[in-house]
Parts: structure tokens; C-alpha cells; sequence
């Protein structure tokens, strides 16, 4: 399986598109394949990746087809699907008290813009590479997909020198109000980042209006996981680094603390897989488990 797995991440079929972002793109097949291979209770209804990743779409889905049983592809569905499920319950609620901006950092192939009822109430901002936001641009295209509201897309590259000004700049360019709260979710994001980049990437999210909340999933360090999360974590990071994505930083709860406070923000929670969802959706007769390796911290910018 780890051999398929590696397949999965490096394969490219003959005269497929370039692909900046394997990871972005498995990540879109594992939620696409959650209402295909697994049973209810659905955590998260992602209608529209299966249609963006196009021609490729059944190549993808077929592994979970065959396979979805091993904790590998199941553990894939579980973290694309919990994180995304927690951040958009996240946003409802901020939406329903006035919040109207949601910043995606390192959007990759995500398709809340795309699919949520929710989208037609925010304006979205996409941040990522310019090569990962012309490919997603051209898949849009391909597969007819259209916004159900405002989005516009941020070309930033926060490990090449984007740093704090240039994501602000950015980010107002493309009609962002600094001057209103957002939410900022980071999601599959920073394990592939090195610390510098993740600092002034937090210094610029904690520069936004107070009442701004950010959501930023780590990984945890060896040592801090459970049995299935460091099996998931041998697998999948050695297929990443074969694919040109190295995982590099992995940040326990206390360190992460410490980067927030550092970048003003205020840290809220921190919460395992187990708790990202309704406790509810973990009743099931299928593959889907929580495990120990990822954890999303919740934190806000505070009164000045």
C-alpha cells in the first residue's frame, strides 16, 4: 500500500496538465471520494472536487474505490474531511454575527467557493502560488465550475518571500478590508513551510482587525502521536518528499502557542481530530477514524 500510495502522489497520466501541487490534488480526490466509498453519517458533502479534478478524476477515485479500507487513503479522507467540516462550521457561525471575509492560505484545490451556500454570504480570498492559482484556474474552466459569490484570487507565495507585508498588500489589492474581522483558515499548509515563513505568515494574520479569528492545522512531532498517526505520517511524508513536497515542520501544542503569542495573536483552543466534528459523525461503520497527528489551533486577534 505504501508503494500505491507513492504511485497516487507521483503518477501523471500521458498528456495530463502540469500538476504544482500533488498534494492539493489528493487532498481533492480524498474529499471527493467520501461520498462514493464511505457511509453515513457524511461529514463534509464536497459536491464539486470530484468534477475539478476532471480526466483524472477516475484514476484517483478508483484507488479509493479499490482500497478505501487501508488506513492510509481512509486516514486521508479523515484529515481533508475534518479540517475543512470544522473551518466552514466555524465561518456559518462568524457569518451569522457579521463576519463577511474568509481568507483561504494556501487554498491549493479547495472548493468552498464553489459548492457551499455559504460562499454567496463572504467574500473569498484565495492565497496561493501564482503556478497552483493558474492550474486551478484552468481546471475551473474546464469543468465549468463558477463561484456562488465573490472570490478573488491572491498570488503569494508564502515560503518564497511573501512575508507579512506582501500578504497584506495583497490581500488589499484584491479588495480586502483591513479594517473589518475575517476569518483566516491554514489548513494542509504549514508542515510544508519552514518556521520563518509560518512566523511572518502568523505576524501578518495578527495585523488584522481585532476580532479576526485564524484556524491553522500543525502536525504534531514524533513522540506526540498516536500509533495510527505515526504509521499515517511514515507513509504519507516519505510519498510526499518522492512527489517535491516535503514535509518539514512539525510543531507541538506549546510551540505552537508560542508562535501565535509571538504574532499577537491570542490562542482560543486547540483541538485534536477527535473533537473537530459533532461527536456524532464519529459513529460509524465504516473506515473513518480520528487519529493523533494533526491539530487545529483556533486563535483570534485581540482588542488593541
Amino acid at each position: 500500500m505504501a508503494l500505491l500510495f507513492r504511485v497516487m502522489v507521483s503518477h501523471s497520466p500521458v498528456n495530463a496538465p502540469a500538476r504544482p501541487s500533488r498534494t492539493a490534488l489528493m487532498s481533492a480526490a480524498a474529499r471527493a471520494a467520501h461520498l462514493l466509498v464511505d457511509r453515513p453519517p457524511v461529514i463534509l458533502a464536497d459536491t464539486a472536487a470530484g468534477t475539478l479534478l476532471g480526466e483524472q478524476a477516475e484514476e484517483l477515485l478508483s484507488y479509493h474505490r479499490s482500497f478505501g479500507d487501508h488506513p492510509v487513503l481512509a486516514g486521508a479522507r479523515t484529515a481533508a474531511l475534518t479540517r475543512a467540516r470544522f473551518v466552514e462550521d466555524r465561518l456559518a457561525e462568524l457569518a451569522d454575527r457579521g463576519t463577511d471575509q474568509y481568507v483561504l492560505l494556501g487554498a491549493g484545490l479547495d472548493t468552498f467557493a464553489y459548492r457551499s451556500e455559504l460562499a454567496s454570504r463572504v467574500r473569498v480570498f484565495e492565497v496561493d502560488r501564482p503556478d497552483v492559482q493558474r492550474w486551478k484556474r484552468e481546471l475551473l474552466d474546464a469543468a465549468g465550475l463558477l463561484a456562488s459569490g465573490a472570490v478573488a484570487f491572491v498570488p503569494v507565495d508564502l515560503e518564497g518571500g511573501g512575508g507579512r507585508g506582501e500578504l497584506l498588500a495583497g490581500l488589499v489589492a484584491a479588495g480586502f478590508d483591513p479594517d473589518r474581522p475575517a476569518l483566516v483558515a491554514w489548513l494542509g499548509v504549514t508542515v510544508y513551510l519552514g518556521l520563518d515563513a509560518i512566523r511572518e505568515t502568523l505576524a501578518a494574520v495578527g495585523a488584522l482587525a481585532p476580532g479576526s479569528e485564524l484556524v491553522a492545522e500543525h502536525l504534531l512531532p514524533p513522540g506526540r502521536r498516536d500509533e495510527a498517526g505515526q504509521a499515517y505520517a511514515e507513509q504519507v511524508a516519505q510519498a510526499a518528499a518522492q512527489g517535491g513536497e516535503p514535509w518539514r515542520t512539525f510543531l507541538g501544542v506549546e510551540e505552537m502557542d508560542a508562535l501565535l503569542l509571538a504574532a499577537g495573536l491570542r490562542p482560543l483552543a486547540y483541538l485534536r481530530q477527535h473533537d473537530t466534528v459533532p461527536a456524532e459523525l464519529w459513529r460509524r461503520t465504516d473506515a473513518l477514524r480520528p487519529f493523533e497527528l494533526s491539530v487545529l489551533a483556533r486563535a483570534e486577534v485581540p482588542p488593541r
